[in-house]
């Protein structure tokens, strides 16, 4: 059904959907990348850093800073 709605897979579905949150947490100054690879349950920050970078093509920290002064 998702990939009838969307066009993409129910993986690729949610894990567009994590990144697209964590780009919105990235930028809530007191939040740390830890803590927003924990908010959609990752047990491991390293996978969230890992599957961030390969969709991003950056990693969070990187995504953070380059933003940041469109973000305050």
């Amino acid at each position: 059904m998702i990939k009838s709605e969307t066009g993409k897979s129910a993986h690729d579905y949610i894990h567009s959907t994590i990144i697209d949150k964590a780009k919105e947490l990235i930028f809530v100054p007191k939040m740390t990348v830890s803590e927003i690879a924990y908010e959609p349950g990752f047990k491991y920050p390293q996978h969230f850093k890992r599957l961030f970078k390969n969709r991003v093509r950056i990693s969070p920290t990187e995504y953070r800073f380059m933003n940041k002064n469109s973000h305050n």
